[in-house]
């Protein structure tokens, strides 16, 4: 699995959000994880239309999650930055048997990934967990 810069900034804003208990407003995301201020309001905005945060304009606004931290998973964040995972082209004949252990890699890469949630991440970072 290849997990492209947008993702891995879109996994440092929400865990931002998660880490916070109250509305976090974008430039302070942009610059606590290290991201391109316009490339991180377009990763905020594709999470809000996800429905994996809210928002609100003004001084006392920012951005907070949609449910509680231990209810996303982090492959509820990679599904929206990346999209799901296009079946693998068909294989030649000598290579077929392949097939399984790639869609077992991809069932066990799944799995764990819908395992972990960023309320998980959080309690390790913190040394709760």
């Amino acid at each position: 699995m290849r997990i492209s810069a947008r993702t891995q900034y879109a996994l440092g804003a929400i865990l931002a959000l998660a880490a916070s208990d109250s509305p976090v407003h974008a430039e302070r995301i942009a610059v606590e994880q290290e991201i391109p201020r316009r490339f991180c309001d377009n990763i905020l905005l594709q999470l809000r239309r996800a429905g994996l945060i809210h928002s609100q304009r003004g001084p006392d606004g920012g951005y907070w999650l949609a449910r509680p931290a231990k209810e996303i998973a982090l492959a509820d964040v990679i599904r929206v930055t990346e999209g799901v995972e296009p079946v693998i082209r068909p294989l030649s004949p000598a290579a077929a048997p392949l097939a399984e252990v790639w869609a077992r890699l991809r069932d066990h890469e799944d799995a764990l990934l819908n395992e972990i949630t960023l309320a998980d991440i959080v309690d390790a970072a913190s040394g709760r967990g």
